[in-house]
């Protein structure tokens, strides 16, 4: 997709992707998340995204809420381990609108006491809401897990204890400290000439103080592999079969996306959900999932089933992660594999909201964005021979820890 970037002084860079629809998307990314957080700091980042939207020096709650949905539009946020995202969605003659509170709502929040203690309330009730979810909180004790001892391992969402103490003070160190100027895009894809985009961006953007970033992310150190059980008041078992994996940097990780949708991605017809469901009828849930980050990843396969077949269903999947390393995929096979890729991520570019976030997430993790064809090359370049390394890698069961969520007797 044809796009142009524009370099403010203060290096923050506005992403323009022109397109014909009435529709427009805009996003600002920040390069920061909670693995930046200090270990008294957990929850820190996304207590900050919720708390833009509670008052600012020029607007009331009220009138944030309401700038952007009284025309229609959607205004949205998320935080994950490594980015902030505040994002849009609204019709073409609103882009200064959306601009202007973007840099009202990231530059010019007042963080007030009153505020931060009825979000801090929100939250609370989110992380007791999160918990109580355990196909949702094995994802996090995983993490914990895997990257002991490191950031990476957090709840996003921080602890009750830890939310509870997070201060105003807390806050604007946490903003000078990892808001960046150069790590942050503003990205726009609208039927707009590049000029207009560069004007309206360079209006809001280009009085905001240089911030320049200095290296301090650290990455995690392997650790050894587990496998643990714990019993909750539950009523299915939950398993989490997986390891730290390749970052976003690695060549492998190509590779390693194909293997993981032709495991257990997408779709129904996945080697696992095909072996556990449809063969077997053991668990109506199964998923595998490789997040690349920029120093890291992780690699997870999750299933809920009765606790009775907990064990054949991991034996299950060891077959058949024993059965790729033994066998390596053929051509015709690893052929069908990069077709259905291929063709999700074509169908994913309809999703324009998430097309604009991805496109300027990779400006900041490559400074560069590859074209469709590019990516499409890139899967079509992946060689038996490297997904044959990669699964004996990735695939080994001497290399993969289990975390298992068991109801009480």
């Amino acid at each position: 997709m044809e796009y142009n970037v524009h370099t403010l002084q203060n290096g923050i860079r506005l992403l323009h992707i022109p397109s014909a629809s009435a529709i427009s998307h805009a996003c600002i990314i920040i390069n920061s998340g909670s693995r930046d957080e200090k270990e008294n700091e957990a929850g820190l980042a996304h207590f900050i995204e919720h708390l833009i939207f509670k008052r600012t020096e020029k607007r009331s709650t009220n009138q944030i809420l309401t700038r952007l949905e009284n025309v229609g539009a959607d205004l949205n946020a998320y935080t994950t381990k490594e980015y902030t995202c505040i994002h849009a969605s609204f019709l073409n003659p609103y882009l200064d609108r959306t601009l202007e509170l973007f840099n009202d709502i990231v530059f010019h929040s007042t963080f007030p006491e009153d505020e931060m203690d009825k979000e801090r309330g929100v939250i609370l009730d989110e992380i007791a809401s999160y918990l109580d979810q355990p196909e949702e909180a094995i994802y996090d004790d995983f993490e914990d897990l895997v990257f002991a001892g490191h950031s990476l391992g957090r709840n996003i969402l921080g602890t009750t204890a830890s939310v509870e103490t997070l201060s105003q003070q807390d806050i604007r160190n946490f903003i000078a400290a990892n808001y960046h100027t150069d790590k942050m895009v503003i990205a726009v894809l609208g039927n707009y000439p590049l000029a207009k985009v560069v004007k309206t961006g360079t209006k809001y953007y280009s009085a905001i103080p240089e911030n320049l970033y200095q290296p301090q992310r650290l990455a995690p150190q392997k650790t050894a592999v587990f496998d643990q059980k714990f019993q909750k008041p539950i009523t299915q078992a939950h398993t989490i079969i997986g390891s730290q994996a390749y970052s976003l940097h690695h060549p492998f990780k190509t590779g390693l996306l194909l293997l993981n949708n032709l495991l257990c991605g997408t779709g129904m017809s996945s080697i696992l959900n095909l072996e556990l469901r449809e063969k077997h009828g053991i668990a109506y849930s199964i998923e595998s999932g490789y997040s690349a980050l920029s120093d890291t990843g992780i690699f997870t396969l999750y299933f809920g089933t009765d606790k009775e077949k907990v064990n054949k269903a991991i034996s299950l999947i060891y077959k058949e992660f024993k059965k790729i390393r033994e066998k390596p995929l053929t051509e015709v096979q690893l052929q069908k594999a990069k077709n259905k890729f291929i063709g999700q991520i074509a169908l994913g570019e309809e999703n324009r909201i998430g097309l604009v976030i991805s496109m300027a997430k990779s400006l900041i993790d490559y400074d560069k964005i590859d074209s469709l064809d590019t990516v499409f090359r890139k899967i079509e370049a992946v060689t038996t021979a490297e997904v044959a390394a990669i699964a004996d890698e990735m695939l080994d069961q001497k290399n993969l820890s289990i975390l298992s969520f068991y109801p009480l007797p």
